[in-house]
C-alpha cells in the first residue's frame, strides 16, 4: 500500500467509557468523527453496565443523538465465546445494534477449544447476517485467541463471509505479531482497524499488560508501536477506530478534548505514513 485515501474516524467506546452512550455520540459529533463505537454489553463485571439492549429510554435516547448529529455506529462491543456459551442469547443486542445502524460486532474468543470457537463464530455471524453485522474476531494476547495468525485460522474455519479480524496495534504489538504476517492475510478480513500506541517495551506480567491495555494506551504517534508498517500492511481506505483509554489524562481533560487531540494525532501519523513512501 503505497498511498492511504481519506479516512473516517470511529470514536471508540473505551476511549470515553466515562460518558453514557448518548453522550458518547455527542463527543463524537463535536470533536469531528465520523463514526461511534458503542460497548451495549460491558466487557468486564468492574464495568457500569448501560441499559441499552432492546427499545429502552437510553436505546431511544442514543438513536436520537445519532439521527440529529448525523454520527453513525462502527461497531457495537462486546460478545465473548466463551464453552459454555449460548450463541442465540446475544439475539437482543444484534438487533439492538442493526436498529442503531451499527456495521460490525467487536467478538473476543474465550474458548480453549478452537474448532468449537469457530462453529461458535459460524453460528454468530449466520444469527447477524440477516441485520447487516459482521462479527470480527480482535486477537488479544491474554484470551484464547492470541495474535493474528491464530485469529486468521479461527475465521477461516469459521467458513462465514461476514466475518473477519480487527488488528488493535497495542494487542498486535504485545502478541509479537509481524506485519507481513497481517500483509499475507485476506485484505476482505478486514473492515475497520483500531488505532492507538503504547510503550515499545512490552510487559513483562499480565497485570502490567491489562493495565496498559485497558487504562494507559498513549497517543497515536507518542508511543513505540510501528504503526506506520501496520497501516501499510493493511487496506488504506479503512476507518479507524481510535481507542486509547487513557485514566490519568481523563482526570484532568474532559472527553471532548482527548477525543480531538486523539483524532489530531491520528492525522498526523497518517501523513507521516505516506508522505514517507
Amino acid at each position: 500500500m503505497t498511498r492511504s485515501t481519506p479516512r473516517e474516524f470511529s470514536l471508540a467506546a473505551l476511549t470515553v467509557l466515562e460518558l453514557t452512550p448518548p453522550e458518547m455520540v455527542e463527543c463524537a459529533a463535536e470533536s469531528g468523527y465520523d463514526y461511534v463505537g458503542l460497548r451495549l454489553l460491558p466487557a468486564t463485571n468492574q464495568e457500569v453496565r448501560h441499559d441499552i439492549v432492546g427499545n429502552t429510554p437510553l436505546t431511544r435516547a442514543t438513536r436520537a443523538r445519532l439521527r440529529d448529529t448525523g454520527v453513525k455506529v462502527l461497531d457495537i462491543e462486546i460478545v465473548r465465546l466463551k464453552p459454555g456459551t449460548h450463541v442465540a442469547d446475544y439475539l437482543p443486542m444484534l438487533e439492538t445494534g442493526a436498529e442503531l445502524g451499527a456495521r460490525y460486532v467487536l467478538v473476543a474468543g474465550n474458548d480453549p477449544d478452537e474448532a468449537r470457537m469457530a462453529e461458535r463464530l459460524a453460528q454468530l455471524c449466520d444469527l447477524a447476517k440477516p441485520l447487516g453485522l459482521s462479527p470480527s474476531l480482535e486477537p488479544m494476547p491474554w484470551t484464547e485467541v492470541k495474535d493474528i495468525t491464530q485469529g486468521a485460522r479461527v475465521v477461516k474455519a469459521a467458513g462465514r463471509g461476514n466475518t473477519g479480524l480487527v488488528v488493535d496495534p497495542i494487542h498486535f504489538d504485545r502478541a509479537a505479531s509481524s506485519t507481513e504476517e497481517l500483509a499475507a492475510l485476506p485484505r476482505e478480513y478486514f473492515g475497520y482497524l483500531q488505532f492507538c500506541d503504547a510503550p515499545a517495551e512490552r510487559p513483562a506480567d499480565l497485570d502490567t499488560l491489562l493495565f496498559q491495555a485497558r487504562c494507559e494506551r498513549m497517543m497515536p504517534g507518542e508511543g513505540g508501536i510501528d504503526l506506520a508498517g501496520i497501516l501499510r500492511a493493511l487496506p488504506g481506505d479503512l476507518p479507524l477506530s481510535i481507542e486509547v483509554p487513557t485514566q490519568q489524562w481523563a482526570k484532568s481533560a474532559a472527553a471532548v478534548e482527548r477525543a480531538r487531540k486523539l483524532r489530531e494525532a491520528s492525522l498526523t501519523v497518517l501523513a507521516r505514513t505516506y508522505a514517507a513512501r
